[in-house]
């Protein structure tokens, strides 16, 4: 247990410390208005108390990657502790930080519009497409998990596909209307159970006095199916690490937040809460695996054995609706957030429903396809998974290169995403190459390529980097020359 309590109290540190340092690299304005006070529209933009704000940001991007993620990223060791702490601190907490911050100082703008502003008109169209690709596809990954969940705590007679139908028309509810009638006032109540669930499990981590593995033992890869830790792991702990979903909800909240000195504690504390979440889960996950043996791997096999053995019938049902609370509160977040990516993009005002039907109305058709053809195939949900996974972290990849472009122009200290950004462009290179639903190259040559791209995106950026200098240099040349002419 020392290596867990060690790599919990590095969370809480991190926050305090390095979240604060990002806060400073970023300068925020306590004075500047906005945008839920600029643009208030009574939809979208809303100025909400910053408590309810960090409780809906937190189960937004609590879906079940911080669970199901964590458990079977728990299959490859203890260096899963690892990568949930310090993924969490120097880069999915930095990178949920920064587009937030950055959504608030341009009028709340979606992901696409940002990555657009700082790489470009071309790269902006590609993201619009592929950003509303991926929100589709978390909807449909995040309906199956917790009706399922909901199926076996009922009566037989409502079965998953009948959940299915009910959690789909709730986020065609939450889709349409306001963002405070539905959301904004049922979201608290999910978070206490998902914070009870964390809260449980943990204490009974320390009652039971498990035998944990530490770091002494050694970082040894122990996944059943011999799958490399890298790239596989870092993909498979995605929303407990880094995930670009974040990015994507992030200015959804930026539109409600009532001062900028509030996008730290909501932003930055919500992705190292979700990580406190995805340890607490590894761990438990991990002697789970330990006393039971490595071959289970349905993750939802996982929760339900240990809230039920660890918190009795009752707290495991709580438990179990803090699982299900996590995913829906995603999904339906997701397709608010494809709607108003493509309302930005067509330039439609949000205010009337017939607008907001507009959008909404062809997003949910091909979701539904997308759900028949999951249940009719029996890998069909796991093939929708595994994209996912890997669309959510190339995500990532593209919002932290902009992120970093942002900071390099504005001469701020662009190392704090640069390092981040160039781990996890090799992450999602590599595992397209070498992963079973990729290209399956050897390791050794999927490392190769993967190291050449890299360091190819990498000579682009410094190109870019080295404009940037000149440019300057250039501006600050002509402005000199002008001050010149003025005194004589």
């Amino acid at each position: 247990m020392v290596t867990f309590t060690c790599c919990l109290l590095a969370l809480v540190i991190g926050y305090f410390v390095y979240g604060k340092f990002i806060e400073r690299v970023f300068g925020i304005d306590a004075q500047r208005t906005t945008p839920a006070y600029a643009l208030q529209d009574g939809v979208d933009y809303i100025p909400m108390p910053t408590w309810k704000i960090f409780m809906i940001q937190f189960l937004n991007i609590a879906g079940l990657g911080p669970i199901f993620g964590a458990i079977m990223g728990a299959k490859f060791g203890t260096a899963s502790f690892l990568w949930i702490v310090l993924g969490s601190i120097f880069a999915g907490a930095v990178h949920d930080f920064l587009a937030g911050a950055l959504s608030m100082r341009h009028e709340g703008e979606s992901l696409p519009e940002l990555v657009g502003r700082f790489l470009g008109n071309r790269f902006k169209q590609f993201m619009r497409g592929f950003t509303v690709v991926l929100m589709v596809l978390v909807g449909v990954v995040f309906v199956a998990g917790p009706a399922g969940l909901l199926a076996s705590l009922t009566p037989e007679v409502l079965d998953a596909q009948f959940w299915i139908v009910v959690v789909f028309l709730y986020y065609i509810l939450a889709t349409l209307l306001p963002i405070d009638k539905i959301i904004g006032k049922i979201y608290p109540i999910f978070a206490i159970a998902l914070l009870f669930m964390a809260v449980g499990i943990l204490a009974m981590l320390y009652v039971n006095h498990l035998e944990l593995p530490e770091l002494t033992d050694g970082l040894k890869n122990t996944h059943p199916e011999g799958l490399p830790l890298f790239p596989i792991m870092f993909v498979s702990i995605a929303c407990g690490a880094i995930s670009g979903f974040h990015a994507t909800q992030s200015p959804l909240m930026a539109r409600c937040l009532k001062n900028e000195k509030y996008a730290y504690p909501v932003f930055y504390g919500a992705m190292i809460t979700e990580g406190i979440v995805a340890l607490i889960w590894a761990a438990a996950a991990t002697y789970f695996f330990h006393e039971n043996g490595m071959g289970e791997s349905n993750a939802a096999v996982v929760v339900d054995s240990i809230t039920r053995d660890w918190l009795g019938p009752v707290g495991g049902v709580l438990a179990i609706l803090g699982v299900i609370a996590a995913p829906i509160t995603s999904g339906d977040t997701a397709f608010r957030s494809a709607r108003l990516i493509v309302a930005d993009f067509l330039h439609l005002e949000q205010r009337s429903i017939s607008r907001r039907l507009m959008i909404s109305v062809p997003m949910f058709l091909v979701a539904i396809a997308l759900l028949f053809y999951s249940l009719r195939d029996q890998d069909g949900f796991d093939m929708i998974w595994r994209y996912f996974a890997w669309s959510n972290q190339t995500l990532a990849v593209f919002t932290l290169w902009a992120l970093t472009v942002y900071l390099a122009h504005a001469g701020k200290c662009y190392w704090v995403t640069f390092v981040p950004t160039v781990f996890m462009t090799m992450v999602c290179s590599t595992y397209l190459l070498v992963a079973p639903e990729g290209l399956q190259l050897p390791l050794e040559i999927s490392l190769a390529i993967g190291v050449v791209l890299t360091l190819f995106v990498c000579a682009l950026f410094f190109r870019f980097k080295a404009r940037i200098l000149n440019q300057s240099k250039g501006d600050k040349e002509t402005k000199s020359e002008v001050l010149s002419q003025n005194e004589k």
